[in-house]
């Protein structure tokens, strides 16, 4: 029913205004950078312009600009051969398709109930509203648990690489990677090291010294936009100073359960910097809790988590879709909670006796039977 009125809600808004989601810049952005050089994608005469002449009716104000890192505008750039609504509703398909595939990747549970698992998310708001504005962190969502899956079958270089896709929003998924190196994954982080080092070259050499001096300017201007930081600690803390101190020291936090856990499972991993990441995060949008979600999935794949545990992520579900009713600090405080809660798990852990929480691929090497073929105890995972 949920997801039933949220689909007809998106179709609502694209009728009243075709042009009032995030979309719109990054086609914006993509026809700037072929028309005039790829230095001017944040320019914003140029991006008035370009919105001008797209009919949008837009004005660029606080919120309504293109400060994405270049990949978002090179990824925009082959729908720019379409009309704008054929476009729009490609480039929804293609965040449906990463939502599906997010969801085939993380969803925990058997049968039916993985189902109900994909209906709920398209009932659940932080993902209906990036799929109405067409935000690319479906993308880095799908990157993120594509990762882990690869991971979790023994393919670390590949997991790695597939974490490439958080240059398309870094602050959803930047203590990933740091992870996988505090965890001793160090394959998987040459290989992210290696996607997002290329990816960021790239960008550097596209828009040249200019380009990457006024996406500067771009990025302090949003960071002090109040309404950026609305979903973080700071309008709580105050002082950004401080902020910024509390933030970091929850980063270490994070990181310090991913090092106790480095002997377990990749769900040990991945839910702690995705958790401590979006804490740390200078900014966030309800959009960008996509990331929750996926944590979320993540954590009710834990073998031996307490059996109540599910009514903890139930409740940070329920936090993310009243968010606009009761703001942030039901989640922040659920998200603190969760850290918590690891940090428990992390306190009775014993490091020797992990057997049952070791990824499936060092488990299925050692389980060969008597016909000498290998036995695979994750067939999904193990062909993710």
């Amino acid at each position: 029913m949920f997801a039933a009125f949220d689909v007809y809600q998106w179709a609502v808004a694209y009728a009243s205004d075709h042009f009032h989601n995030d979309f719109t810049f990054y086609y914006a952005a993509a026809v700037i950078g072929v028309t005039h050089g790829w230095p001017s994608i944040y320019d914003l005469g140029r991006q008035q312009s370009q919105l001008n002449s797209m009919g949008s009716g837009i004005g660029i104000a606080q919120l309504a600009r293109y400060i994405s890192p270049p990949p978002v505008a090179w990824l925009a750039l082959p729908f720019t051969l379409l009309p704008y609504p054929f476009a729009y509703w490609l480039w929804s398909a293609f965040l449906l398709a990463a939502l599906a595939g997010t969801w085939f990747f993380a969803v925990p549970g058997v049968g039916r109930w993985r189902l109900i698992h994909l209906v709920a998310a398209l009932g659940w708001l932080p993902i209906i509203y990036g799929l109405q504005l067409g935000q690319p962190g479906m993308f880095v969502a799908f990157g993120v648990a594509a990762s882990y899956a690869l991971l979790r079958s023994g393919r670390q270089l590949g997991s790695g690489v597939a974490l490439g896709l958080i240059v398309l929003k870094p602050q959803l998924g930047f203590l990933v990677p740091v992870a996988l190196l505090v965890a001793g994954r160090y394959r998987a982080f040459a290989g992210a090291v290696a996607a997002i080092g290329l990816l960021a070259l790239a960008s550097a050499l596209s828009v040249g010294p200019q380009g990457i001096a006024t996406y500067e300017q771009r990025l302090t201007f949003a960071a002090g936009v109040p309404v950026n930081r609305e979903l973080t600690l700071a309008p709580y803390i105050g002082d950004l100073t401080v902020t910024r101190i509390v933030q970091g020291a929850i980063a270490i936090w994070a990181l310090g359960l991913v090092f106790r856990f480095r002997k377990r499972s990749p769900e040990w991993i991945f839910v702690p910097a995705i958790v401590g990441g979006l804490l740390a995060s200078p900014y966030l949008h309800i959009d960008d809790l996509v990331m929750l979600g996926l944590a979320a999935w993540l954590y009710l794949r834990i073998p031996g988590r307490p059996p109540w545990a599910w009514a903890l992520m139930l409740a940070l579900v329920i936090a993310g879709e009243g968010i606009v009713e009761w703001g942030p600090l039901p989640l922040i405080a659920g998200e603190l909670a969760t850290l918590t809660l690891l940090s428990v798990a992390a306190l009775k852990h014993d490091d020797g006796d992990a057997e049952h929480d070791r990824p499936n691929s060092e488990r299925d090497r050692e389980q060969v039977p008597v016909d000498g073929h290998s036995k695979t105890i994750d067939q999904r995972a193990g062909s993710a």
